[in-house]
C-alpha cells in the first residue's frame, strides 16, 4: 500500500471540473496530494450528452471509486434507438448497446456524482481560469482571471478539447486539433413526443438530428450533427453559435423546425467542431494533460468518458508510486494510456460518415444497413468491437 511519507509535489492544481478533472482529485487525494480544482463556470456544469462505460476496465475504475451505485442509480436506461424518414416514419433501429453500452449516464449528472464525491476534500474555485503558467525548479507560479496569483507543485489541464493549460504550456491549439469536418450541438427540451426510455434519429445528407428522453422522461435531449468546413466563431457567443445551427438545419424536416424553434430558450446549449487532439507527448515539465485535453477521442467513438477516467486513475496512481516524482510519474503515466488512448480515438475514425451521410445515396445504404442489422449473424460486431476496444487496457492496483 501506498504511503504519504516524504511524498514530493503534493500541492497539486487541476484546470476543469468536469469529469476528469474531479475523478483525478479524487485519486490524488486517496493517494496523499492536495488537489485544487479551478473551473471557468460559476459551479457544476449541467446538461450534456449522454454517456457510456462498457466492459471491465470501466466498471472497475468506477467500483474502485466507490461511485459504481451512484452512477447506475442515475443510469438512463435507455432502450433502442430509430431512425425515421422526414414524415416521421420508421426506417430502421438501433439496439440499445451500440448507443449506450453497459452503463449510460447523463454527463450533468456524472459531474454532480464526482462533485459531491469529492467537494468536502478537494478545494473548489469556480468562475475563473488560468491566464499563465511561469515554472521555476521548485514549482509554478500561476496567474488567474480573477484570484490572486498562487504557487503550486505541478499543474493538470484537464480543461477539455480547448485546453487554455495545453495553450499555455504547449502552443496554440491549431498544432493539435484535428477537426473531423462535423459539428455538433446538444440542449435540454421538453419531451413533447412522449419518448419512453427511448429516442427518434432522422438523417439527411449533410446532417442528423435526433431526440431521446431523460431523467425518467421527464425531460429530452435534442441533438444536431452536421458537416461544414471549419469555421470560426466565438466560442463563449451561444447566440451566434444557435445562428449558425438553425441556418445549417433550414429546410430539414422530421422534427427539426420544433426542435430549433425550442433552441432559443435552451439554457444549456452546447455547441463545438466534433474533433481529436493529437500530441507527441502530454507533459513539459512540471505540467501534464489529461482527458480531451491530451487525447480528445471525439464524441463518434462513445470512448471519452471512460479513456478520462481511466486516464485519472492511472495518473494519479503512477504519480503516487514515484513519490511524487513528477519526471517519472508522468511518463509512466504516459507509457500506460498513450496505446490505449490511440484505439479509442482510432475507435471514432469514419464514424462521423456513418453518423452523418453525406448524400442521399450514402443515407440510404446507411439506413439499409441499419434496417437489416437485426436480422445478419454479425449484428452483435459493433457492440463487441466498441467494448474490446474499451478493455484493451490492464489496471494495475495502485494501493488506495
Amino acid at each position: 500500500m501506498n504511503t504519504t511519507a516524504g511524498l514530493k509535489n503534493k500541492n497539486i492544481l487541476i484546470s476543469g471540473a468536469g469529469v476528469a478533472g474531479p475523478a483525478l482529485a479524487h485519486w490524488l487525494h486517496r493517494h496523499g496530494f492536495t488537489p485544487t480544482i479551478v473551473e471557468r463556470a460559476p459551479g457544476v456544469r449541467d446538461g450534456g450528452y449522454a454517456v457510456d462505460f462498457r466492459g471491465d476496465a470501466h466498471l472497475t475504475v468506477l467500483g474502485r471509486m466507490g461511485i459504481l451505485d451512484d452512477v447506475r442509480r442515475e443510469r438512463t436506461n435507455m432502450g433502442a434507438m430509430t431512425y425515421v424518414d422526414a414524415a416521421g416514419r420508421k426506417v430502421s433501429t438501433m439496439p440499445a448497446d451500440v448507443f449506450s453500452g453497459d452503463l449510460e449516464i447523463l454527463r450533468g449528472d456524472l459531474g454532480r456524482i464526482l462533485y459531491e464525491h469529492t467537494r468536502d476534500h478537494v478545494e473548489y474555485v469556480f468562475d475563473d481560469s488560468i491566464t499563465s503558467l511561469t515554472e521555476d525548479p521548485t514549482g509554478v507560479r500561476v496567474t488567474f482571471e480573477r484570484g490572486e496569483p498562487r504557487r503550486f507543485d505541478l499543474v493538470v489541464g484537464a480543461d477539455g478539447l480547448h485546453s487554455t493549460v495545453r495553450a499555455l504550456a504547449f502552443g496554440p491549439e491549431s498544432r493539435f486539433v484535428r477537426d473531423t469536418g462535423l459539428y455538433c450541438a446538444i440542449f435540454t427540451t421538453a419531451n413533447h413526443l412522449g419518448l419512453d426510455h427511448t429516442g427518434r434519429i432522422h438523417n439527411a445528407p449533410g446532417k442528423l438530428v435526433g431526440m431521446y428522453s431523460a431523467r425518467g422522461n421527464t425531460e429530452a435531449k435534442a441533438t444536431f450533427h452536421f458537416g461544414s468546413p471549419s469555421l470560426s466563431y466565438d466560442r463563449r457567443d451561444t447566440e451566434r453559435q444557435k445562428k449558425i445551427l438553425a441556418e445549417a438545419f433550414a429546410g430539414v424536416g422530421w422534427e427539426a423546425p420544433r426542435l430549433l424553434d425550442a433552441m432559443w430558450e435552451a439554457e444549456d446549449f452546447y455547441f463545438d467542431s466534433i474533433s481529436q487532439v493529437h500530441m507527441d507527448t502530454w507533459s513539459a515539465g512540471r505540467v501534464t494533460l489529461l482527458g480531451d485535453a491530451a487525447c480528445c477521442a471525439s464524441p463518434p467513438s462513445g470512448m471519452g468518458t471512460g479513456l478520462a477516467m481511466i486516464g485519472a486513475y492511472v495518473l494519479a496512481g503512477e504519480l503516487a508510486a514515484a513519490g511524487g516524482d513528477h519526471r517519472a510519474g508522468f511518463a509512466r503515466y504516459e507509457e500506460a494510456v498513450r496505446e490505449y488512448a490511440a484505439g479509442c480515438q482510432k475507435a471514432g475514425d469514419g464514424v462521423g460518415r456513418w453518423m452523418v451521410p453525406d448524400s442521399r445515396f450514402m443515407a440510404w445504404f446507411v439506413n439499409q444497413n441499419y434496417r437489416l442489422l437485426p436480422y445478419v449473424p454479425w449484428k452483435g460486431l459493433i457492440a463487441k468491437g466498441i467494448r474490446r476496444t474499451a478493455n484493451a487496457i490492464v489496471l494495475k492496483d495502485y494501493g488506495r
